[in-house]
């Protein structure tokens, strides 16, 4: 049984191919302005880097933001399926998940593989990595250094606003201030981990959590979400992929 998940994300697209439940290939690639071009480009990728053709695989299976724009796959799967299925392939023991993506965050609970509660945040970039992006923009630091700036930080400052807007003029105001950029970049780090935390108390998170979605990349974000929840976080080696997987998985569960 030959699957392909594709997890169409509003910043990234991401592809997994599997054989017979293992993960054989997968690919990360810039969603950019056409969702339907970026999968299908992550599609051909797995195949190539398998050493299949389109004509082996059995089925196409989509989830993420864009799942309905990706014409060619055999059905939608709901992302709070996807990554469920997917963590618990990782790490079976899971109980919680906890996804950051670029445009929301989710906190599922967890029984056996199963999706018992789930929240969700897909109203504004408030604790997203759209949030970390804007800020690490107004910060004038790579996105990606902003989780080991963070870490350096020996007195977080404290920044009221959630509003990806008004935080960003917050941090140009802190930098007015005198701020140094590692305590800025610790307190947008502590600001997010503190309200993801709140989400993962409503859900009824308490241990063995897995973080993944492409917040999870950020070493800051993990540390400062472990403090804040009092757990430590399973966090897989690429943890942008499992929502592709899931979906792959989802397709060899129904075969």
């Amino acid at each position: 049984m030959i699957s392909i998940g594709v997890d169409s994300g509003s910043a990234t697209t991401k592809a997994a191919l599997v054989i017979d439940s293992q993960m054989a290939a997968f690919n990360i690639r810039p969603t950019g302005f056409d969702f339907l071009s970026s999968a299908g480009s992550a599609c051909e990728e797995v195949l190539t880097n398998a050493g299949l053709d389109k004509g082996d695989v059995n089925g196409i299976y989509a989830t993420g933001y864009g799942r309905n724009s990706i014409k060619f796959a055999d059905k939608a799967v709901s992302e709070i399926t996807a990554h469920t299925l997917g963590v618990h392939h990782l790490y079976p023991l899971v109980n919680g998940v906890i996804d950051i993506g670029g445009q929301d965050s989710k906190i599922i609970l967890v029984s056996e593989g199963k999706v018992i509660e789930f929240l969700m945040n897909d109203k504004c970039a408030a604790g997203t990595g759209k949030f970390l992006e804007y800020t690490a923009k107004a910060l004038e630091v790579p996105i990606e250094e902003l989780g080991d700036l963070a870490l350096i930080s020996k007195e977080p400052a404290s920044i009221t606003s959630m509003c990806t807007v008004f935080a960003e003029s917050e941090v140009i105001s802190l930098r007015a201030r005198g701020f140094k950029k590692e305590d800025i970049a610790a307190g947008l780090t502590e600001s997010i981990a503190r309200r993801v935390a709140v989400m993962a108390r409503q859900v009824g998170l308490k241990q063995n959590v897995a973080f993944v979605g492409g917040v999870a990349k950020n070493k800051g974000m993990k540390v400062f979400l472990e403090k804040e929840l009092g757990v430590s976080l399973y966090v897989p080696p690429e943890p942008q992929i499992t929502g592709a997987l899931g979906a792959a998985l989802y397709g060899v569960n129904k075969s």
